[in-house]
C-alpha cells in the first residue's frame, strides 16, 4: 500500500528551539510501516533537510505535489494564530495548515481516499465535519478515545523494549534525583503541586520552554535542550513526574515522556488523577499530592541500585508493552484492511 503521510516536524533530531514530541516515535512508526511492505511518501516540507541540515532523502521520500496514494495518514494540524494562520510568506509563517487543507480537499473530499486522522493533540473539534465522512477514521493516542475514534498510542520500538536491562539501568550512577523535560503548556497547576513541592527538598532540573516561572523561585530551570540530550538527562535522573494537561489526563493519553524516561531507567512518579494510571505505571510510583511525591522520591533515593529499584524499572518496562509499535501497526492494518 502506498501511504501519503503528512506531519509537521522531524524524523531526526531536528532543531532545539521547536516543539515536536513526534521525534521520539514518528520514525519508529514509519519504519514499521515500511517493514510491513508499505510504501510511504511524506507530503509536507522536508524540515529535516531544510531546517536541520539533516539529509534523509537516501532513506525516505518527500513529495510536495499530489502523488497517487492508496491511503492518507494525517498527523492533525490545527490553527495557531500568528504562525500558520498568517498569509504565506509573512514573517514567522509556517505552511503546515495550508498544506493540510490542500491534502484534505484533494484526497479526502474529491477522491475519497481512505484516511487515518491521528489527532495526537486532541485538537479536532467534536463537531468537525471530517468526523462524519465514511472514508475518514479518527485515531487518538489515548486509552479512552472519543466516541467513534480508535486508540493509536505513541509507538515504542519492540527491539528497544526487549533489549532494555532493568538491572543495568538500576546500577547506573544517577546524580540527579528529579528531572522534568517538557514545556509549560497547560501544566502550571500540576507542576505547582507535583514538581515544585518535591523540588524544595531534592536536587532537580527542568528543561524546556517555561516562560512564566515567577511562582517557583526555588526551582532550577534550564532552556530547551537538544533532542539528543533528552535521553542523557533521563539517564542521569532517578525520577521524573508525569505532568499531563487535563485534556490528556481525563482520557488516559500518555505523552512520549513515559517511554523516554522508562527506557532510560528514570522512574515516572504518576499523579493518580490520570485516568487508568495503573495501566501506565505500578502503584508504588503513584502520588496524590506533592508531599507524597517528595516522600516517594526519598524512598527511591534510599533503594537506588538495589534489586528493589531494578524490579520497579522492570515493572515500568512491562507496562510499556501496550505501546509496542507492532501493536500500533496491527491497529493501522485493521483500519486500512478491514476483514
Amino acid at each position: 500500500m502506498r501511504i501519503g503521510y503528512s506531519f509537521w516536524g522531524f524524523l531526526g533530531p531536528g532543531i532545539t528551539d521547536t516543539p515536536d514530541g513526534g521525534r521520539s516515535h514518528r520514525r519508529v512508526l514509519v519504519d514499521g510501516l515500511l517493514s510491513r511492505g508499505n510504501d510511504v511518501v511524506f507530503l509536507q516540507a522536508d524540515r529535516d533537510r531544510l531546517e536541520a541540515g539533516h539529509d534523509l532523502t537516501g532513506t525516505y521520500r518527500w513529495d510536495e505535489h499530489l502523488p497517487e496514494i492508496d491511503a492518507l495518514f494525517l498527523e492533525w494540524r490545527w490553527p495557531i494564530p500568528g504562525r500558520n494562520t498568517a498569509p504565506c510568506g509573512s514573517p514567522g509563517h509556517t505552511c503546515d495548515l495550508h498544506r493540510q487543507a490542500e491534502l484534505v480537499e484533494h484526497y479526502i473530499r474529491r477522491r475519497s481516499v481512505p484516511t487515518i486522522l491521528w489527532d495526537k493533540d486532541r485538537q479536532l473539534p467534536s463537531d468537525h465535519p471530517l468526523r462524519q465522512l465514511a472514508n475518514v477514521t479518527i485515531c487518538e493516542a489515548a486509552l479512552h478515545p472519543a466516541s467513534g475514534a480508535h486508540s493509536l498510542l505513541f509507538p515504542v520500538d519492540d527491539a528497544v523494549l526487549d533489549q532494555a536491562d532493568p538491572r543495568g539501568l538500576a546500577a547506573s550512577r544517577r546524580d540527579l534525583p528529579l528531572v522534568y523535560i517538557g514545556n509549560q503548556y497547560d501544566r502550571d497547576h500540576l507542576f505547582d503541586e507535583f514538581f515544585a513541592v518535591p523540588a524544595k527538598h531534592h536536587q532537580h532540573l527542568v528543561a524546556g520552554k517555561w516562560t512564566s516561572t515567577q511562582a517557583w523561585p526555588h526551582v532550577t530551570f534550564a532552556d530547551r535542550v537538544p533532542f539528543s540530550q533528552v535521553e542523557q538527562l533521563h539517564r542521569r535522573a532517578l525520577a521524573t513526574v508525569l505532568l499531563l494537561p487535563d485534556r490528556y489526563a481525563k482520557v488516559g493519553q500518555m505523552t512520549q515522556r513515559l517511554p523516554e524516561a522508562v527506557l532510560a531507567g528514570c522512574l515516572p512518579l504518576t499523579p493518580t488523577a490520570i485516568r487508568s494510571a495503573e495501566l501506565f505505571t505500578p502503584a508504588a510510583l503513584h502520588v496524590r499530592a506533592g508531599n507524597e511525591a517528595s516522600r516517594r522520591l526519598q524512598h527511591l533515593a534510599a533503594i537506588a541500585g538495589t534489586p528493589e529499584h531494578a524490579e520497579l524499572i522492570a515493572q515500568c518496562l512491562r507496562k510499556l508493552d501496550r505501546f509496542r509499535v507492532s501493536r500500533q501497526l496491527d491497529t493501522l492494518e485493521q483500519i486500512l484492511n478491514p476483514a
